[in-house]
């Protein structure tokens, strides 16, 4: 399978920190009901990658999302998630896990076109717009971080951690009448565990989606340092 391609993943240190990963999702109070179902269905990658503040594993992580993506193509439906989980030691600020989860985004992004991959032209790949979203393999992905020091008690796993999530699947969560539904259940969930609401949360559309990737509440004027390759294909509609 395309996600061995990373030496780490079979090791018995990344399969202790996969069960941890997966024992994280399945807590009772852990909100995101999409991520349990994925989880539950066998719908759930995970890969184990070294740093993410380091590009060694970028190429074979940007390999397996065009694998993943084109898995999803072929029968799309949701919950199909690929998790990367970084074994890089120690405690990141919030700011250093932001930094340095864009820098690998940036280098993912950079690999996919520089493999051919255009931007997936259903949504922008301009991180400002709100219609923007993150593209492998010609699919648009939206990215969820979870790390030590985030302070939003969903995003906090013992390790760093990238959640790449086909955005088709919520528009076809949306187009079934069912989308509002699930976003209420993981906002009432997400309350519950953290005893206030994320004020992060907007749906598609209303904002750029690049400034809820880390979970760090940022403001307002807050600019995301992502850029998109010359050349590839935008759609700012």
């Amino acid at each position: 399978m395309y996600y061995d391609s990373l030496a780490m993943s079979r090791s018995t240190k990344g399969e202790d920190v996969e069960s941890r990963l997966r024992n994280f999702i399945t807590d009772r109070g852990f909100p995101c009901v999409g991520a349990k179902s994925a989880l539950a269905r066998g719908n759930l990658t995970i890969l184990v990658a070294r740093d993410i503040a380091s590009s060694w594993d970028d190429v074979p992580i940007s390999q397996s999302l065009v694998a993943f993506a084109k898995t999803y193509r072929a029968d799309p439906f949701p919950f199909q998630s690929l998790a990367v989980i970084f074994q890089d030691p120690g405690r990141l600020t919030e700011e250093a896990f932001e930094t340095s989860m864009w820098e690998r985004l940036q280098s993912l992004s950079d690999k996919d076109a520089w493999l051919g991959q255009d931007h997936d032209s259903r949504v922008s790949d301009d991180a400002g717009s709100p219609h923007f979203s993150m593209s492998f393999g010609g699919e648009a992905i939206f990215v969820v971080g979870l790390h030590p020091g985030a302070s939003r008690p969903a995003r906090r796993f013992e390790r760093s951690v990238l959640v790449f999530n086909p955005h088709d699947q919520f528009e076809q969560l949306r187009a079934a009448g069912q989308y509002e539904g699930l976003r209420k259940s993981i906002l009432e969930r997400d309350l519950a565990l953290s005893g206030t609401p994320n004020p992060m949360l907007v749906r598609f559309g209303q904002g750029s989606a690049a400034s809820q990737y880390s979970g760090r509440h940022v403001a307002e004027d807050w600019k995301c340092p992502f850029t998109a390759r010359t050349g590839r294909v935008s759609n700012d509609n």
